[in-house]
């Protein structure tokens, strides 16, 4: 059993899961990781929501075989923003991910990977999962949800299939709906991965080889949207690595910076799952059903703020604005940064800021 303040990852069944697309799984595990300690009225929960290659590990010192800083750095802890003296922080790792929740590389019922039969999944479906671990973990509703980008979507959708269980959501770089501008990025990577010839059609799980190369390039197309063109242009301009690249043949810089991004996920993430969460955000829209997007977030009860980064160009500050205009009482912030989309990981004082500003 792992100890009550968070010294390793835990994981919870939460039985079987009808999809919103139709599919079905027998049984669904989450893996998650919490800091600080659930209150006796149950009410000082706040769930952090992770992005598309993330996982449970907001901060470090939690999980022994996890022992990085985590991917969100000095916003949660004792006095931190999330002060785990007043806040029972929780993270899970999403449904389709890698990192101990069900996924495309988790064993099905009849002991293989299940791989290419793994179903598609949506937001909704995600949210479900983690409304069934608050469960698990007797939270009844939420001090606070936020999240960034995909973390972001969720977090919104929370809000909206689950308002009574939502206090306040902080919604960071994401959108209401994902546009034609984000699928037509998210092709590209698919296809780079689903191309690779180690893919197999998604059951290399029992080969001697991966798509890690297909999502090698996957990544380069992504960080590239992740960041802005001011700061690459600042940063590396036409510089080589290690010599001219015109005349010797040397990488430019900035090849060589997206190239270390892809070594880097490479040897941590599934490739599998990279395409899952891609088409699973790919499907995101809180008004499919709901008489369309306005409507939705019109029944959003939760005090929202909706953070937007000036330099996103993947999701630009209209889309936060979109979701502004039509939540009740929503705040609009602006975070000032040369750094992107990824501005909501960097930006961490300004964001740190407006964690203590709205969530009480």
């Amino acid at each position: 059993m792992s100890s009550p303040d968070g010294d390793e990852r835990r994981y919870a069944s939460v039985g079987a899961l009808d999809l919103e697309a139709g599919g079905h799984l027998p049984d669904v595990e989450v893996a998650y990781e919490t800091w600080g300690r659930l209150n006796e009225s149950a009410d000082n929960a706040v769930l952090v929501e992770h992005a598309l290659t993330g996982d449970s590990h907001v901060a470090g010192g939690v999980a022994r075989a996890h022992p990085s800083p985590g991917w969100w750095p000095g916003l949660v802890g004792p006095g931190a923003p999330l002060d785990t003296d007043r806040f029972y922080v929780v993270a899970a790792n999403v449904l389709g991910g890698c990192r101990g929740t069900t996924g495309p590389s988790s064993v099905a019922p009849d002991g293989r990977a299940w791989g290419s039969r793994f179903p598609l999944i949506t937001t909704r479906d995600q949210v479900e999962v983690e409304a069934r671990l608050a469960d698990h973990l007797g939270i009844r509703s939420f001090a606070a949800i936020i999240g960034g980008s995909m973390g972001g979507m969720r977090a919104l959708e929370w809000a909206v299939t689950h308002p009574s269980r939502v206090r306040s959501a902080v919604v960071l770089a994401a959108s209401a709906y994902a546009t034609a501008d984000q699928i037509a990025w998210c092709h590209p990577q698919v296809l780079a991965i689903t191309g690779d010839p180690a893919y197999a059609g998604g059951d290399y799980y029992d080969t001697p080889a991966a798509p890690t190369p297909g999502m090698g390039v996957a990544r380069r197309i992504a960080h590239t949207t992740y960041r802005s063109e001011q700061e690459l242009a600042e940063r590396f301009g036409r510089s080589g690595q290690g010599g001219d690249p015109v005349l010797g043949r040397a990488a430019y810089a900035v090849e060589s910076y997206l190239d270390h991004h892809a070594d880097k996920l490479e040897a941590r993430f599934d490739p599998g799952s990279y395409v899952v969460l891609t088409r699973a955000m790919n499907s995101h829209d809180v008004g499919r059903g709901r008489g369309g997007v306005a409507a939705a977030l019109a029944g959003v009860t939760a005090r929202t703020v909706v953070v937007a980064v000036d330099s996103d160009r993947l999701y630009p500050t209209y889309l936060s604005e979109e979701i502004a205009r039509s939540v009740p009482g929503a705040v609009l912030e602006i975070v000032r940064s040369a750094h992107g989309h990824d501005g909501f990981l960097v930006e961490t004082a300004a964001v740190g800021r407006i964690i203590r500003a709205h969530v009480r």
